[in-house]
């Protein structure tokens, strides 16, 4: 039995290189319940990060209880985090949950049924369609939602409406993944695998707190580092955090670069492969274009002039690139400390070249993990709910946009594709002006997830746009909207969703949603059937009314694509296992990782993307693409380090850098209804580093002032594990606390944030902004950061983050794993 708040990893099964990771089962039940007590089981996979963890829920008299991991499943081999243990369920019965639709009269929210909610959508979007087109209409959507709902809404956004505005909330967590696959191979999709770990002799983690964003990946790389033979680990991180800490016991290096020079640091690591010989020069030479470009752009980094942007040390620079220059197998994970910086997709490019380099790709123990912040974002981006066509379709290819047409039979000048698709950032900048004059939000909370949230919320609340949500709970956003639709959640409605690397999996409906609440796809299917969307036959423009039925229309949507479905199914997909696409005749039981033949999706008539400058933006033209003829060869790509937008000045001299803590996910819409997640983080802090906060006289839980020119928060402090120079703050706390009390903005770190984007990925910056930190008075206790990881206090003692009722975790059979290189069929 296992308190996983104060045990995050839970027990280490540690094992040697090149031998598949051993089974350990997790389970919690609520309430004291047993294993007897449970009705039934229900295959699912975890939807509380981006790991996709395979598991089962715990359902008794029609609730849902609990869950376990799935021991048969490749992702986690029966473990599950703490938040999955914690808060999968909990939520589910919260007494605040949305059970009938919500419209606004006299400026309230009232209860009513679905014909009045739908009819006044539905009233509106007609007008606006008539009145001015389709370029009315705006969709914002999440990376929680199922495959088969993505591709409902892309085919209504984009075949029935004709609208460029659909964007989500995957904008501002992973869009910087997706845009650096394309512009280096060609099209989006994972090239490694979680099975890289078992093999590899080094892991980097760039920017990515992987303790604490994803905690099942971060013990399967624990039992590796604990046994006789680890890998070295490097982290990229201005914050101590346990993988700085795994760095040093593994003798690897923490580089801890000042916010916004990334690139820099990057350009230098890759300079040294070129300065110490460390390049494949014949596997470039045959697999990839722009070795001697990308020489010229890093040929101004040497160690010394990096250790001067960066503020690191010029030998722990060389020692990182030697690990990676000397190193058989390399495994690579990015996140957002990348994405959500200064030229974040110059950044996460630098990562591939250095990978494309060494031909460090496409084998055992040899691959990149450009990770997500959601479980279903890779679903958005293939589905093409976001700017993105289906199946990775290239935006420009006037080819691409016609099979588009011909499966959805509609006239190709439906799709939109006249214009570059709308980012979310531009979207609310036209709802602002008024010229997106129905926008539609689901299953996300914009009003405190955006940056200048004081900016977005006034957006959301004007006059000139009507905002319809559809979510589980009252949240900010839906405070604000004209019609609120109750949903759906995990658990309670059946679809499919893939995770980091492409492991498709089903999660069936195992209890009723509460009220009237509808599955996203039902209501998707209900406004198209309202709005009597046709195709060019006269018939129904969605032709499905299953879940099942809409996975296999998107299915057909992925044949001949890189990102191919068309060997899975809902009957294959109830195996003891989830799998990675791409499925199909050539790969029949899925594929462990991508580009083993060194072969990558450029080609000018297959590529997603032709390509774009990396320190400006400007596109690359089909011409100019088809010029170099990139024949399946991969890009090398390089950029010149430029200073951050916001720099620090006399009157705001730190830098504010926002993240995560491991037991909130986002907005806490779920997490925070679990009392034991909810304890263990309940209320917004800031870090401070012993040094800033001894020269302005701050305590350990002293109440300040964090100030940006955008905003301010009022917190207490942590004197913790940042560097000098820098203030870190969790994003997630809002302004409503989740008993429906006013809690106030001055918790919002996203108060403090920019309205600026990164010119390839679009992807707001939201670690780059200055500030001045004040001490408004005494505290009276300790701040509310957890202990237990990167916000554990520099000093002092505290009493340790615990209270999670007991768990279990049993180290069982290791089953055989498909595709896993170390075993198995």
């Amino acid at each position: 039995m296992v308190d996983r708040i104060a045990d995050i990893w839970g027990p280490r099964t540690p094992h040697p290189r090149g031998t598949v990771w051993p089974a350990r089962v997790d389970q919690h039940l609520e309430d004291g319940l047993t294993d007897a007590d449970v009705d039934r089981w229900v295959p699912s996979a975890c939807l509380l990060c981006s790991n996709g963890c395979g598991c089962d829920i715990a359902v008794k008299d029609g609730r849902m209880v609990g869950v376990r991991g799935r021991a048969t499943d490749v992702v986690n081999h029966g473990r599950l985090g703490p938040k999955g243990l914690y808060g999968s369920t909990v939520w589910a019965r919260s007494p605040d949950r949305l059970t009938r639709p919500l419209v606004r009269e006299n400026g309230r929210l009232v209860e009513t049924d679905w014909d009045t909610a739908m009819g006044r959508i539905v009233e509106v979007s007609r007008r606006l369609l008539a009145e001015k087109g389709p370029l009315s209409h705006g969709f914002y959507t999440s990376g929680q939602l199922f495959t088969e709902e993505y591709y409902t809404l892309a085919v209504i956004g984009k075949a029935g409406i004709g609208t460029p505005h659909m964007d989500g909330n995957t904008r501002l967590c992973t869009a910087t993944a997706a845009a650096a696959f394309k512009e280096s191979f060609g099209a989006d999709g994972q090239p490694g695998s979680y099975t890289d770990i078992e093999h590899c002799d080094a892991i980097f983690l760039y920017g990515h707190n992987m303790a604490e964003t994803q905690t099942v990946l971060w013990a399967r790389i624990l039992d590796r580092t604990r046994a006789d033979d680890p890998p070295a680990i490097v982290c990229v991180d201005p914050r101590r955090t346990p993988v700085a800490a795994e760095a040093a016991r593994t003798g690897g290096v923490h580089l801890a670069p000042r916010v916004g020079t990334n690139l820099a640091l990057m350009n230098g690591l890759v300079r040294e492969q070129f300065v110490n010989g460390w390049v494949e020069e014949e596997w470039v030479r045959r697999h990839t274009l722009g070795v001697d470009d990308l020489r010229a752009a890093v040929e101004p980094y040497p160690p010394e002039e990096v250790a001067r942007i960066c503020g690191v040390d010029a030998g722990d620079l060389r020692r990182a690139a030697r690990i990676f220059g000397t190193s058989g197998s390399v495994l690579s994970t990015v996140l957002q400390g990348f994405y959500q910086s200064h030229q974040a997709t110059a950044a996460a490019v630098a990562v591939h070249n250095l990978h494309l380099l060494r031909g460090q790709l496409g084998r055992p123990g040899a691959g990149v993990l450009q990770m997500n912040g959601q479980p279903t974002a890779q679903n958005n981006r293939e589905c093409g709910a976001d700017g993105d066509l289906p199946g990775f379709r290239n935006w420009d290819n006037e080819a691409h946009v016609r099979e588009l047409a011909a499966l959805w039979n509609v006239d190709p000048l439906v799709i939109p594709h006249w214009a570059p698709p709308t980012h979310a950032m531009q979207i609310m900048s036209y709802v602002e002006e008024g010229s997106i004059g129905l926008l539609w939000i689901s299953a996300t909370n914009p009003a405190v997830s955006m940056p200048e949230s004081a900016r977005i919320r006034r957006i959301l609340a004007g006059e000139q746009c009507f905002t319809v949500v559809q979510d589980l709970f009252l949240t900010e956003t839906a405070r604000l909207a004209d019609v609120v639709l109750p949903a759906a959640g995990w658990g309670e409605k059946t679809g499919t969703f893939t995770n980091v690397n492409r492991t498709v999996h089903l999660s069936q409906q195992a209890v009723d949603p509460p009220g009237e609440a509808r599955s996203d796809l039902d209501i998707f299917l209900a406004y198209a059937a309202a709005m009597d969307f046709r195709d060019a036959d006269g018939r129904p423009l969605i032709r499905w009314r299953t879940p099942e039925e809409a996975f296999d229309a998107w299915r057909e949507a992925t044949r001949g694509r890189p990102v191919d479905y068309t060997g899975l199914s809902y009957a294959r997909l109830r195996g003891p296992t989830g799998i990675p696409w791409p499925v199909n005749e050539d790969a029949p039981e899925g594929t462990d990782r991508l580009y083993a033949d060194a072969e990558f999706p450029t080609a000018t008539d297959y590529c997603e993307t032709y390509g774009h400058d990396l320190l400006t933006g400007a596109a690359v033209t089909e011409q100019e693409h088809r010029a170099l003829r990139p024949d399946g060869r991969a890009f090398l790509k390089g950029a010149a380090w430029t200073p951050p937008h916001e720099e620090t000045s006399d009157e705001y001299p730190l830098l504010f850098t926002t993240g995560r803590t491991v037991y909130q996910f986002h907005t806490r819409t779920k997490t925070g209804r679990s009392r034991a997640l909810h304890e263990a983080a309940p209320d917004a802090w800031v870090e401070l580093s012993p040094a800033d906060a001894a020269g302005l006289g701050i305590a350990e839980g002293d109440v300040v002032r964090v100030e940006s020119p955008r905003g301010a928060v009022e917190v207490r402090a942590r004197i913790g594990q940042v560097m000098p120079g820098a203030v870190f703050a969790p994003f997630h706390y809002g302004s409503w606390d989740l008993d429906g009390a006013a809690a106030g903005e001055r918790r919002q770190a996203n108060e403090l944030t920019m309205t600026v984007w990164d010119p390839v990925s679009k992807q707001p910056y939201f670690k780059t902004a200055a500030c001045r930190v004040t001490k408004v008075r005494d505290g009276d206790g300790p701040a509310p950061a957890p202990t237990t990881a990167a916000s554990a206090p520099a000093t002092g003692r505290l009493p340790g983050t615990a209270g999670g009722a007991p768990t279990t975790s049993r180290v069982v059979p290791t089953p055989d794993y498909p595709n896993d290189p170390a075993g198995g069929r």
